[in-house]
C-alpha cells in the first residue's frame, strides 16, 4: 500500500524536476522538487508570492500541540492546513522549517484522542461528518509521505477503521433519493450534497492508494450525486440542460457552492464526458462566483479544482478569476479572513482553501490530478 502511494508521489516530483510546466508559468518550484540549476529557470510570479506567503502564515499559527488552528474544529483545520502545504509540494519529510510544521501537524491529527474507538474523527472537535471527511481525504493523500516509517504506519493504522466508518454511514436506511449519500452524523437517515462530497473524496483517494474500498461504494454515491443534479434527463435524449447541484436531492435550487463542489465530485469519479459535467460547467461558466458569495472560499476551492480539470475556456476563465478575487483579498499577514457565514470557521480556513484554490496549477495533490 505504502509504496503505491510512495510511488505516485516519485512520479509527480520527478514531473517537476523534468520542467514538464512551461518555463515562465510561475510555478513554484522548492529544494524538493528541483535542483538549483532548474530553479533558476522559473521567476516566482504573484500567485507563487501570495501562496508561499499564506503557508507562512499558516505555519505561524501552530501551536504547542502541533495543531495549526485560530478558532474552532482544530483537527479538521490542521487537516485543511497540511493539504494546503502538501498542494504547494511540501512534505513532512522535508528538512525545512514547512516540513517540520508539517510533520508536527500530522502527529497532532494523529494523537489517538481524535479517533473514537468506531474510527471516527467528528467527534473530538465537534465538526461531524464533514470533519471526518476532511480529515480521512488529508490522510489519505499524505500516506506514503510521512516523515518516518513509522509515522507512515500511524497513518494507515487510523485510516482503516475512518474509511470503515464512512462506508458504514453510507449503508444507513435513508429515503431512496439521499441513499448512496452522507450527512452531518454516522448514523444520519437523510444526506446532503455538501457533507457527501468530502466522503466521496475520501474513498475516491482511499481507491487511489489500494485500500479497500467496493467498487458499488463509488456507485452508489454517484447515483446520489445525479439525484442532486436540478435538471432532469430530457424525455427524448441523454443530454441535460446546462444546470448545476443543490443540496439535496428534488430542491431543484442550484447555488454556486453546490453546483461547484458536484462538477469537482463527478470528475474525481472519473465521469468527464457525462452531460451533468459539461452542464455544470457551463452553469459555472454563467454564472461566475463573486467575492461576497455565499460561503465563498468553500466555493472557489470546489470551484478552481473542477473547472481546471474540465479544461479549455471553462479553464481559462476560472483561472483568471480566481487569481482576481483571491489576491486582491489577501491581507499582507499572507492570511484570507471569511466572512458572512464562514466567518466563525477562521482565517486558517480560509487560508487554507486560498491556497488549495490557487494551487492547482502545482499539480501535487492525486485526488484533483486528472
Amino acid at each position: 500500500m505504502n509504496s503505491i502511494k510512495l510511488h505516485r508521489r516519485s512520479v509527480l516530483k520527478k514531473m517537476v524536476a523534468a520542467a514538464c510546466l512551461p518555463i515562465g508559468s510561475g510555478a513554484f518550484v522548492t529544494a524538493a522538487t528541483a535542483d538549483d540549476s532548474l530553479q533558476t529557470l522559473y521567476i516566482p510570479d504573484e500567485v507563487d508570492r501570495a501562496v508561499r506567503k499564506a503557508v507562512e502564515y499558516l505555519a505561524g499559527t501552530q501551536r504547542d500541540s502541533g495543531a495549526l488552528a485560530d478558532r474552532n474544529h482544530h483537527v479538521t483545520m490542521t487537516s485543511l492546513a497540511i493539504m494546503a502545504m502538501a498542494s504547494i509540494g511540501t512534505q513532512p519529510g522535508d528538512q525545512s522549517e514547512l516540513g517540520r510544521v508539517m510533520k508536527r501537524a500530522i502527529d497532532f491529527v494523529l494523537d489517538p484522542r481524535h479517533q473514537d474507538d468506531n474510527g471516527y474523527f467528528g467527534k473530538s472537535d465537534g465538526s461531524r461528518m464533514y470533519g471526518h471527511g476532511i480529515i480521512t481525504l488529508m490522510l489519505t493523500e499524505v500516506l506514503g509521505m510521512g516523515a518516518t516509517v513509522e509515522q507512515n504506519e500511524r497513518i494507515h493504522k487510523a485510516l482503516v477503521p475512518a474509511i470503515q466508518l464512512i462506508l458504514a454511514a453510507q449503508k444507513v436506511r435513508k429515503p431512496e433519493l439521499h441513499q448512496g449519500g452522507w450527512r452531518y452524523e454516522p448514523r444520519s437517515t437523510d444526506s446532503d450534497l455538501s457533507a457527501s462530497v468530502w466522503q466521496l473524496m475520501a474513498l475516491r483517494s482511499a481507491k487511489n492508494d489500494g485500500m479497500d474500498v467496493p467498487g458499488e461504494a463509488i456507485d452508489q454515491a454517484v447515483k446520489y450525486l445525479k439525484a442532486s443534479y436540478t435538471s432532469p434527463r430530457k424525455p427524448r435524449g441523454s443530454n441535460v440542460e446546462v444546470s448545476g447541484f443543490s443540496y439535496t436531492p428534488g430542491t431543484h435550487q442550484a447555488t454556486f457552492t453546490m453546483t461547484a463542489a458536484g462538477l469537482l465530485a463527478m470528475q474525481v469519479c472519473g465521469l468527464y464526458d457525462s452531460p451533468m459535467v459539461a452542464g455544470a460547467a457551463d452553469w459555472l461558466l454563467e454564472d461566475p462566483p463573486q467575492i461576497h458569495e455565499r460561503y465563498f472560499y468553500y466555493g472557489i476551492y470546489y470551484y478552481s479544482q473542477g473547472m481546471h480539470q474540465f479544461g479549455g475556456k471553462h479553464a481559462e476563465t476560472a483561472t483568471k478569476l480566481v487569481s482576481d478575487l483571491l489576491l486582491g483579498a489577501q491581507h499582507q499577514t499572507g492570511a484570507w479572513q471569511p466572512q458572512r457565514e464562514e466567518h466563525n470557521y477562521g482565517s486558517v480556513y480560509a487560508t487554507s482553501l486560498a491556497v488549495l484554490s490557487l494551487s492547482v496549477r502545482y499539480h501535487y495533490l492525486p485526488i484533483y490530478q486528472r
